[in-house]
């Protein structure tokens, strides 16, 4: 897509963002503002999935960790055609509306994890890559042209975080564990515009989040958030860079566009007010018009999700075939995404437990049994596998190098732990 029709979807964004959070008299339009472009090229040019099928198991994730920008979503999932209609956006932060303050899982269709609590989406959106990663190791084929391995489960998990979600602790236990893991399709772009509510982000942190991540295992690229040349080619070059999660450091103004606001912490979490807005859409071109979209960005946004449906269709008929060639995998893969177990299970309810055991001991017991009979059941601990009795004789251990294992060592990470959990049972059909 060109670059100026990419302008013109962004700044629909942008118009739609700023329209609704004036309407509700309350929201953030800082970072719709700032991140309207790279969200374009993400969603027109690289972002698999089918609005009409949103539970997909091969479609790109995509995870808006700063929950606050909920209506860079919401327009989003509005323009590519998601059941999120303009009377929804209109209705934004209205109670028993489709489009709440802070993005909610099962609400609102493409919505991957409820966002708000920053560094929680990041969080889940590792569980996620894991789950990719996992689900994409135990079903792998061989080529058939006798070289490497096919995958039937090949996708990506995207990110939009800030410099909230850095400086919360919890990023740092989970993009450690990322980093350790080598999940290399996550890829995190972090919108660095340098404001927080209080001000400057010198006034908090001092980081050099480059640094921080290489040390993690990440690679790490830097890209102008507000160029579309710049920000295609951060894109491009990250899908080619392989075993290690990457990082987009996206240097962003908040507020993108807004003459008297942008660059300010005013602009984070208040609405812009109506002399403001005016001179925005002036400024970036968006006719002066309440939520406006024009006919052109309507075509533009359904071209690309034609294109999007043509992979869809692909991966279908790939599908197809995969279940007709590799059975024994297809019936693992069905089993997992449809929370099935094996059914031997139920011959194993009576347990033979001696008058006094501790119950971790018991629960130890119950692991063996079951372990094996459900393929879908993740195990782990937080560096207390031999006092809290959690690893079975059988399970294999989940590690850079075999992904196919089912145990997870998350290290003296217990929040993170939590957080990557959710995103595993998220991503559809594990049971952490």
């Amino acid at each position: 897509m060109k670059n100026k029709e990419l302008k013109k979807i962004a700044n629909t964004i942008r118009g739609l963002s700023i329209d609704a959070i004036q309407k509700a008299n309350s929201g953030h339009p800082g970072l719709p503002l700032g991140m309207a472009d790279v969200a374009s090229v993400l969603f027109s040019e690289y972002l698999n999935f089918n609005p009409d099928d949103t539970t997909w198991i091969n479609r790109d994730r995509f995870v808006l960790s700063g929950g606050h920008g909920s209506m860079l979503l919401y327009s989003l999932l509005h323009l590519f055609g998601y059941d999120v209609s303009l009377d929804d956006l209109k209705n934004f932060r209205q109670w028993g509306s489709k489009t709440p303050g802070h993005p909610e899982y099962r609400l609102t269709p493409g919505v991957e994890t409820t966002t708000g609590p920053l560094g929680q989406g990041l969080a889940n959106a590792v569980g996620m890559a894991w789950g990719e990663s996992h689900l994409s190791a135990i079903t792998r084929t061989k080529s058939k042209f006798g070289k490497g391995k096919e995958r039937i489960i090949d996708h990506y998990t995207y990110v939009f975080a800030g410099d909230g979600d850095m400086e919360e602790g919890i990023s740092h236990e989970v993009c450690s564990l990322a980093g350790h893991w080598g999940l290399d399709k996550l890829i995190v772009f972090y919108d660095y515009n340098n404001i927080t509510i209080d001000g400057a982000l010198s006034l908090s942190s001092s980081d050099d989040v480059r640094k921080r991540f290489e040390s993690y295992g990440w690679h790490v690229l830097e890209i102008d958030g507000n160029n579309y040349k710049s920000i295609k080619t951060g894109i491009a070059e990250s899908r080619k860079l392989n075993g290690k999660p990457k990082l987009i450091i996206t240097n962003t103004t908040i507020g993108f566009g807004s003459p008297n606001k942008a660059g300010t912490s005013s602009v984070h979490g208040s609405p812009l007010g109506i002399e403001e807005i005016k001179l925005t859409k002036e400024n970036l071109g968006i006719p002066q018009k309440d939520f406006f979209v024009s006919e052109e960005v309507k075509e533009l946004c359904r071209l690309s999700i034609t294109e999007k449906l043509e992979n869809y269709n692909e991966w279908q008929e790939k599908y197809k075939q995969f279940s007709i060639n590799h059975k024994k995998k297809s019936k693992l893969l069905n089993t997992i995404l449809n929370g099935q177990f094996d059914e031997d299970i139920f011959a194993l309810r009576d347990f033979d437990f001696p008058q006094s055991i501790a119950t971790r001991s018991a629960s130890l017991k119950v692991l063996e049994r079951i372990f094996d009979h459900i393929p879908s059941l993740i195990g782990g601990s937080a560096d207390l596998t031999p006092s809290n009795k959690t690893k079975t004789k059988t399970a294999v251990e989940f590690n850079k190098n075999d992904k196919k294992g089912r145990y997870i060592h998350f290290g003296i990470r217990e929040h993170g732990m939590g957080a990557i959990m959710n995103g595993i049972s998220l991503y559809n059909g594990f049971i952490p």
